[in-house]
């Protein structure tokens, strides 16, 4: 295939990147398509594959713009991309950003190309998007991609067709905070488009060509294990607060129905409950589920500084609804406060983690 001048220039602009475990003899035609396409700087990551598969790595001696990168034992993608962004940053500050690819032929070089032609013109991070209504996509990537894109534009506000994409095209300067993000396997992809908002990282998405290859039974996915994984800062947020929640509505009961009556009795009740749930969320939230690593006051005042408004909210809602239905019955006004929560909840979960326990590069952990 030829290329114009142009996308030839952008490919000695860029390292591309492949994480590759006991790979096939596609690893050895990836490299090669890439060098075709101009592509001096191909950085190769051996994430522990087994003896047997060594075979199938290019020797970097034939190959002038290789490098290839070792680890001992298998650590995961996300730890080899982690590898790969650092040793970029500390040997590649000429280049203008790097490429992710699958070391598989799953993406076509053109489409490697085109996303990094896209980033050097943008400035902006570019996911490779497939087309997951062709009829050739296997029905389970079809389902889990439509399942996290849904769950990503509710929880998270993220508007991205592809989740699990591994062709994406990274300006240099974004690097360093990607580093940060936590996860060593399959879930660090996942858990890299959840921090782009948070560091203030600018995205978009390139359409490429759709390619599964032998039903992509050379992947080394494993559904039930990673997609727990991919899933895991949801459902840790999820089971926090399903904990306050259950607090919270269990104290509001109890409350309810051993208060003196009175006219403020349900905002009496909301509070003291929301008092004891919202210190339990907050202890989970910071230590658990965000590890937010920042000043325990400033998070805290954050914190309340939602949920106060937030408690409010719930506890006018209630009375509302009560008012409208003429309910005074404790397990009535239960039953109120536990769909206006649960709205409260999708809101919720991005607020704290876009603003709340978002993580500074300052903090100094991992975010």
């Amino acid at each position: 295939m030829t290329y114009s001048s142009e996308a030839a220039f952008a490919a000695k602009r860029v390292s591309v990147i492949v994480p590759s475990y006991n790979p096939d003899e596609k690893l050895a035609s990836v490299v090669s398509g890439l060098e075709d396409a101009g592509f001096d700087d191909i950085i190769v990551i051996n994430d522990g594959s087994s003896p047997d598969r060594l075979k199938y790595f290019p020797d970097p001696a034939a190959h002038p713009g290789l490098t290839l990168l070792t680890h001992e034992v298998n650590r995961g993608k996300g730890a080899a991309l982690k590898t790969a962004f650092e040793w970029f940053i500390k040997n590649r500050q000429d280049r203008e950003g790097v490429v992710t690819a699958d070391g598989d032929a799953q993406h076509r070089v053109s489409d490697i190309l085109a996303c990094a032609e896209d980033m050097l013109s943008s400035g902006q991070l570019v996911l490779g998007a497939r087309d997951f209504s062709l009829p050739d996509v296997p029905p389970r990537s079809r389902m889990g991609n439509r399942i996290t894109s849904a769950v990503f534009l509710v929880l998270c506000g993220l508007r991205v067709t592809d989740t699990q994409t591994g062709l994406r095209a990274i300006p240099a300067a974004a690097l360093p905070s990607l580093c940060r993000v936590n996860g060593d396997r399959y879930e660090y992809e996942t858990n890299m488009l959840l921090a782009l908002n948070g560091y203030g990282i600018k995205y978009h998405e390139h359409r490429i060509e759709t390619v599964y290859i032998e039903e992509n039974q050379t992947s080394h996915f494993r559904p039930v294990r990673d997609s727990l994984r991919i899933y895991a800062l949801i459902l840790k947020f999820l089971l926090s607060s399903g904990a306050a929640t259950i607090i919270d509505l269990l104290l509001f009961y109890l409350l309810s129905r051993f208060l003196p009556s009175g006219k403020y009795v349900t905002l009496e009740a909301t509070v003291m409950a929301r008092i004891v749930s919202s210190l339990v969320n907050f202890s989970i939230n910071r230590n658990v589920v965000f590890r937010n690593g920042g000043s325990v006051w400033k998070t805290l005042l954050k914190y309340y500084a939602f949920a106060i408004p937030v408690m409010f909210v719930s506890a006018g809602g209630v009375s509302l609804l009560g008012h409208i239905f003429s309910a005074n019955a404790a397990w009535l006004r239960t039953i109120f406060k536990m769909i206006i929560d649960t709205v409260i909840y999708f809101i919720g979960f991005r607020v704290q983690r876009e603003w709340v326990f978002r993580q500074s590069p300052a903090d100094g952990k991992k975010s």
